[in-house]
């Protein structure tokens, strides 16, 4: 017998420090990316090929490097199992079965990163989460978002244009997106709206914050100024544009506006930003990011990492369980969907002004018919019906709807809408002007023309296992001489009589 200790075997060693909390978070993060391969995927294919977020192809490389500038004040750190994170990745699992659940991409990319996020809040403990807290929050920009202010950008910059045209002597007249001079006739497209570079100005600025500033009100006057620089530079390129072909010809303004927005823009408000910005910094370089005496303090309540490791799994895993336990059988759809006959208006062959039909891709149902009566108003009725909605076959989302992205009708701004259904103008070649407004109802509920609620009310029916059935029906009219698109809705409208009546034949409910 001896009383010398024995040497605690090496394994236990690593597990009780950085080595063993690393492998633990590198199998719960390849169980996330694993088992929600389809959603990882579709994010990084969105990064390739949508140029308006080819910046977020960068972003993982800046995590590690702002963790790489981290390590000297990590090591000094004691990482520890904290159950608590486990709150932080049940939000995330949480939200991305109601993502799933709504059909809605962004906010599955989101919950990917909250999951991973929480992954490592649990495994490595609040002194490391802390200390990670930037790198952790920047991964919120690997995210594709931002999209959904393209609209309002685009009659923002036209009406820059507009006012800087104004300004130079230039006669001209805005109709939504769209610019009329004497010149020709100018559309502020979703690429000219300015939204891929005030996205990217956003992640960017955001770093320079976090890199370069030590106080919050530089760092907000930074943001202010870059990104209402970025709006206003984009309200002037279109201006210059417009003008260049007022002083030359359209072609000579292409080349132009092509030359401008694809290389001198960029470099030009990037180097205005930061040249302003510099004499402001006060984060000198080689500053601490963080004190880990500090951040260290006292020891919270631990958990042993393998039951810690245990316990994420099981949570990411209930989330596309839940969904699949709780999937509907699925009412069926009518074998055939038919237009109705509406008192007072009768089908016609009357060609449209621009051949026009919305698009819905993977409906198990879309008919459209032109109806007209005897004061000469003439309309178009569409109907697209779904029996369950699933990614890629949705009754809202990207390029579905009234304006197909791949035909050359454009939305160029809001409408008159109607009593649950939403209004929008859209344009053509011509222009040839067209109103639309669409009604939506999920599973028999009341119609209405907001996303959001199309989006809430699959969620519901997606997650308490009811009806799925969905239809969208569009109502539309061209404005032409001597009659207005809106009058004319409204009069086949009146004449239809209850627009839910409608929708519920569709889907086979009454």
């Amino acid at each position: 017998m001896t009383d010398r200790a024995l040497p605690m075997p090496r394994a236990l060693v690593d597990l009780a420090g950085w080595r063993g909390h690393l492998a633990a978070l590198g199998v719960v993060a390849a169980a996330i990316l694993a088992l929600f391969a389809r959603d990882v995927w579709s994010m990084v294919s969105i990064w390739w090929n949508a140029s308006t977020f080819g910046h977020c192809l960068f972003i993982p490389f800046l995590i590690a490097w702002l963790v790489q500038q981290r390590l000297p004040g990590l090591r000094q750190l004691q990482p520890v199992a904290w159950a608590p994170g486990l709150v932080w990745l049940a939000l995330g699992a949480l939200a991305w079965m109601l993502g799933a659940a709504a059909g809605v991409a962004m906010v599955r990319h989101g919950a990917l990163i909250l999951m991973l996020q929480g992954a490592t809040i649990a495994l490595l403990g609040p002194a490391v989460a802390r200390a990670l807290l930037f790198p952790l929050f920047y991964a919120v920009f690997m995210v594709p978002f931002g999209e959904e202010i393209v609209p309002a950008l685009q009659l923002l910059t036209a009406r820059l244009a507009l006012f800087f045209l104004d300004l130079a002597g230039v006669p001209a007249h805005m109709e939504g997106i769209f610019i009329t001079t004497p010149t020709g006739y100018f559309e502020v497209a979703e690429a000219c709206s300015g939204a891929k570079f005030l996205i990217a100005m956003t992640a960017y600025g955001v770093l320079v914050c976090n890199v370069c500033f030590r106080s919050w009100r530089r760092r907000a006057l930074f943001m202010a100024g870059a990104l209402g620089l970025s709006v206003l530079a984009n309200g002037v390129r279109a201006f210059a544009t417009i003008l260049v072909a007022h002083l030359t010809t359209v072609d000579a303004a292409v080349g132009f506006d092509h030359v401008v927005y694809g290389w001198v823009f960029f470099a030009i408000v990037m180097t205005v930003v930061m040249a302003t910005a510099w004499p402001f910094f006060d984060r000198k370089p080689g500053d601490p990011w963080f004190d880990p005496r500090v951040l260290q303090g006292k020891t919270p309540r631990t958990s042993p990492i393998a039951t810690m490791a245990a316990a994420s799994l099981a949570l990411i895993v209930a989330a596309p369980l839940w969904l699949a336990a709780t999937a509907a059988a699925g009412a069926s759809l009518p074998t055939t969907v038919g237009l109705p006959q509406v008192a007072g208006w009768t089908r016609t062959d009357a060609p449209q002004a621009y051949p026009w039909k919305p698009r819905f891709d993977g409906a198990d149902h879309l008919i459209a018919g032109r109806y007209r009566n005897a004061q000469g108003q003439a309309i178009d009725l569409a109907i697209a019906a779904f029996e369950h909605q699933d990614e890629g076959r949705e009754l809202v989302g990207f390029g579905q709807g009234a304006a197909d992205p791949d035909s050359e009708w454009v939305w160029s701004s809001p409408a008159r809408g109607a009593p649950g259904g939403r209004g929008e103008q859209i344009t053509a070649p011509g222009p040839i002007v067209r109103h639309v407004v669409s009604f939506y109802s999920i599973g028999g509920a009341a119609s209405t023309g907001s996303k959001p609620a199309v989006k809430l009310a699959t969620l519901k029916a997606r997650l308490l296992g009811q009806d799925q059935r969905a239809v969208a029906i569009l109502v539309s009219a061209e404005e032409g001489e001597g009659q207005s698109a809106n009058a004319a809705i409204a009069a086949f409208l009146k004449d239809l009589g209850d627009v839910q009546l409608l929708a519920d034949r569709s889907m086979g409910i009454r």
